[in-house]
């Protein structure tokens, strides 16, 4: 976990040593989260907002940390598990023409509360997530984005597995809209 840290400061230090331009903004959307080795576990629409701000490293590169609270979870056909975060991604974008970016980082969440067909069930599960984001931008103009990135947990979300029960982790598609200030 501190190896994750100290590479996520070093690059925000980076960011901001050799920024050539740096916008700040607000973005939202909407998420699609499941959670992985669950049976009958369903996606379940949610949502996520928060800020940002992007760093040009170059007229190709940038690097964008964001703070993000995101409403995230799955459902089965009886109710539906809500695992709210407040999500820490360090996006790198890669510019493939002025307006279009590959973009790909790692991410820390912090569990702010979970529930379970409204009973708080935040005890059984750990308070960190970590995974990696890929996915794609759009600059609509000058100050609107269109994102698209897919979300793989890496760690297991429970604090104990039972006899035989395999690792649950956390997996998304989040569509977000965001405006650079």
């Amino acid at each position: 976990m501190k190896k994750i840290i100290l590479t996520i400061a070093a690059v925000l230090v980076f960011g901001f040593t050799n920024a050539q331009d740096m916008k700040f903004g607000v973005k939202g959307g909407l998420n699609s989260f499941t959670v992985t080795n669950t049976t009958g576990a369903q996606s379940k629409i949610s949502f996520q907002l928060g800020g940002f701000a992007e760093f040009k490293v170059s007229d190709k590169f940038a690097v964008q940390p964001e703070l993000m609270y995101t409403s995230q979870g799955a459902k089965d056909d009886f109710a539906a598990l809500t695992l709210n975060y407040l999500n820490i991604p360090v996006i790198a974008k890669y510019y493939v023409t002025e307006d279009i970016s590959i973009q790909a980082g790692p991410q820390i969440g912090l569990l702010m509360s979970a529930n379970y067909d409204g009973i708080d069930v935040k005890d059984s599960y750990k308070s960190m997530d970590f995974g990696l984001n890929i996915g794609g931008g759009y600059n609509l103009n000058e100050n609107m984005t269109l994102d698209l990135r897919y979300y793989l947990g890496l760690a297991q979300l429970q604090k104990e597995l039972g006899t035989g029960e395999t690792a649950a982790k956390n997996a998304g598609l989040l569509l977000s809209f965001g405006y650079k200030f």
